[in-house]
């Protein structure tokens, strides 16, 4: 399937890019089951509310946020950074040293995390995603055998939605190409890897709508070759990737400019898809919907989940930047945005790069090296919290809604939106969200019912619409940004 198909099939650009993907907010509390209005009816509709519920978040979730533990997230980063190089090139037999030993313990670590929740064999599996590279000219020297560790956590009514949390377990030293020095990689990985086997032993345990994907990816260093190849796998064979979170040097909240940001980690995602014909981007152009996209709708998703759950249980709260990666720097989500599905990327608010691809070593009375020192366990511990919330929500959400338009068959004060109703068994109705063209996050909701039309007493030409599914467990959908038709 290319990648113009499979559009339609997240809540990304609709049809034809007719509507470009809004970015997902809070919406109202859910209707009560049976709203009154047929499906298919146009809505009159209730009063406006705050994007953010005002409700509980639903209780899962806040299991899954409690399991977290910070001196099993040290373990981790420890345990990683001591096979001494992760280098994707390194030796592969030792048991101690080296890539080979890391991914075994990393493939072993899941397996006992899945063996603590009961869920062995298929329903949670556990495998090695193995790709052969040929030299590339740069960093790949000879041909390699690229090794993704992942573990499925597959849904319970919709299975082929996927859902992934991924962090690259490779590292390396001052000289990309150097497979034999230390590098221990405790920030740029370990932190992510090891937030991603914490996931992992804290959501086995819970029943998920959709798939839950956990995976450490290799050769990210050398290229993105892990991810690019996994990615381009489900391409491939029309996987349903609906969200992948990347967490990327996501240990350390010190600043080498000033004091540190213990309770902020920047989302990075990226605007329009890579490819766009030029009748798409004008289609584009005339809805002013050059920032939204589908990576940045799941980056306001998880500012959304943040605001719900409150900073008491979720203390680490996302900085949503509106840019596809750092300056020149680059990493694993933007394999998957590459191909078509919504990514976005973690990663800590100030960089140190004295602590980063450097050999470790004293020079000029500086400590050079990414050593597990400065990984912060409680940090660390805080972007696990806020990655578990919004992966929860994502997997057991109805999917956004498709076609969202506005109609313009006429000029008319009040604006009508239409859309095609999501699939799920569980769906209770819809709610229709709106913020001023200037405002970068949904303000704004009203909850119109199990309805598939609804005229609100707005302008349609002074802000942006979208449109969210919810079901009766109090899920919302992302949402989906409403492009215009005449009907």
């Amino acid at each position: 399937m290319t990648r113009a198909a499979r559009l339609p099939l997240l809540p990304l650009l609709s049809v034809a890019l007719a509507a470009a993907v809004g970015f997902a907010a809070g919406c109202a509390a859910p209707a009560p089951e049976g709203p009154g209005a047929a499906p298919g009816a146009a809505a009159a509709a209730g009063p406006s509310v705050n994007a953010v519920p005002d409700t509980v978040p639903p209780e899962p979730v806040q299991r899954v946020v409690g399991r977290i533990d910070p001196e099993r997230l040290r373990a981790s980063v420890d345990r990683l950074a001591g096979f001494g190089t992760r280098h994707t090139l390194s030796g592969t037999e030792s048991e101690s040293r080296g890539i080979g030993a890391a991914r075994r313990w990393i493939h072993a670590e899941l397996e006992r995390a899945a063996a603590a929740a009961g869920r062995t064999g298929e329903a949670m599996r556990v495998s090695f995603d193995r790709h052969v590279q040929p030299p590339d000219d740069r960093r790949i020297t000879r041909e390699v055998e690229i090794v993704n560790v992942v573990a499925e956590l597959p849904g319970t009514t919709t299975p082929d939605r996927r859902h992934y949390v991924i962090a690259h377990y490779d590292s390396r030293a001052s000289d990309p190409l150097d497979s034999t020095s230390d590098a221990p990689g405790a920030n740029d990985d370990a932190s992510g890897t090891a937030l991603v086997l914490e996931l992992a032993r804290a959501m086995a345990g819970e029943r998920f709508d959709s798939t839950v994907v956990f995976m450490a990816t290799a050769g990210e260093e050398q290229g993105l070759f892990g991810a690019r190849l996994h990615a381009a796998a489900q391409a491939a064979a029309g996987g349903d990737v609906r969200a992948v979170l990347s967490n990327d040097v996501v240990g350390d909240p010190s600043s080498p400019l000033g004091p540190p940001h213990p309770g902020t980690v920047r989302v990075f995602s990226q605007s329009l898809p890579e490819e766009l014909s030029e009748e798409d981007y004008r289609r584009v152009r005339a809805l002013a919907a050059e920032a939204e996209s589908p990576s940045r709708e799941l980056a306001r998703y998880v500012a959304w989940v943040a605001d719900w759950h409150g900073g008491r249980a979720l203390p680490v709260r996302p900085m949503v930047v509106l840019r596809r990666d750092r300056f020149l720097r680059g990493g694993d989500h933007t394999a998957f945005a590459d191909a078509g599905f919504p990514a976005v990327r973690f990663t800590e608010v100030d960089e140190d790069y004295t602590r980063q691809h450097q050999d470790v070593r004293e020079e000029g009375g500086v400590s050079y090296g990414d050593l597990p020192e400065h990984v912060d366990a409680d940090y660390l511990a805080g972007v696990a919290r806020l990655n578990a919330a919004a992966l929860a929500h994502l997997a057991n959400a109805p999917a956004a809604p498709e076609d969202v338009r506005i109609l313009t068959a006429e000029l008319s004060s009040t604006t009508t939106l239409r859309w095609s109703p999501a699939p799920d068994p569980d769906l209770a109705g819809y709610e229709v969200v709106w913020r001023p063209t200037t405002s970068a996050r949904w303000e704004r909701a009203r909850d119109v019912g199990d309805v598939a039309e609804a005229t609100l007493p707005l302008n349609k030409d002074n802000v942006f619409f979208g449109v969210r599914a919810y079901d009766r467990d109090g899920y919302r959908s992302p949402v989906a940004f409403a492009g215009a038709a005449r009907e």
